[in-house]
């Protein structure tokens, strides 16, 4: 008799707060081979949902999915949200009639809560949720997740002038996967490219890990915080650039 997977031996996603470090490895191992399977038998969106294995597990162990909201941009990266919100044995129905959407959609699970297809969605609709939830007095989290080719998109950038207005738990997931279907282009995507192959930025980058890395017991700790640093860094100049470009067109 054939062992079942641990997925299939889960009340997804209620007990995935309480597994273990080696027990969510061995699920991440399954759900790709699950994935490859679907994407065998059903074809669909295989490298965007292999991409997001363990940001899905994290999620649903960090957050209470449905009361928590997850907003998945686009949603062609949502087969693993699937799988750990119950609709794991309808996975191979993907996409044919009468199936399981290859996308979020809201009359398929409570877990869906919002239904997409377009990119650069989410941080808008989120921001409505976020809104919403406000006004009723609720303290629940809305999450969005999105790509770097969906936050360059116009609904994204005029989500992120109001997103201030947003004042309780709001959380945006930037899946930086230089990933897009066709190739970005014009000022904040070539900015961004042009810092991250700055020869100054990759040496600073390498001398910091190299050399915090040994000093011991601290040493992977500060790794990460001159990570944040550098990034920081490089963030501060991107906006720096706009701001610039902003200021120059008020004038022309």
């Amino acid at each position: 008799m054939m062992t079942k997977r641990l997925i299939e031996q889960l009340d997804v996603p209620k007990d995935l707060s309480g597994l273990s470090k080696h027990e969510r490895t061995q699920l991440a191992v399954e759900i790709r081979e699950i994935l490859l399977e679907i994407g065998d038998v059903c074809g669909g969106h295989l490298a965007s949902n292999l991409g997001v294995v363990e940001l899905s597990l994290a999620l649903h162990s960090v957050f209470e999915s449905p009361k928590d909201k997850l907003i998945w941009d686009t949603s062609h990266q949502c087969y693993v949200h699937k799988m750990l919100t119950g609709r794991l044995s309808e996975m191979f129905s993907l996409k044919k009639a009468g199936g399981l959407s290859g996308f979020a959609k809201r009359d398929e699970s409570v877990h869906d809560a919002f239904g997409a297809g377009h990119a650069s969605t989410s941080l808008s609709a989120a921001i409505g949720f976020a809104a919403a939830r406000d006004l009723d007095g609720e303290t629940h989290s809305v999450v969005s997740i999105i790509g770097d080719a969906s936050l360059s998109g116009g609904m994204s950038i005029e989500a992120l002038n109001n997103i201030d207005a947003v004042k309780g738990n709001f959380i945006c997931i930037l899946n930086d996967n230089n990933m897009s279907i066709s190739k970005p282009v014009e000022m904040l995507s070539n900015y961004i490219t042009t810092l991250r192959r700055l020869p100054l930025y990759g040496f600073c980058r390498r001398f910091c890990e190299k050399s915090l890395v040994n000093i011991p017991f601290v040493g992977e700790l500060l790794k990460r915080k001159a990570r944040v640093s550098l990034d920081a860094i490089r963030h501060f100049f991107v906006i720096q650039k706009q701001i610039i470009c902003l200021i120059f067109l008020a004038f022309v």
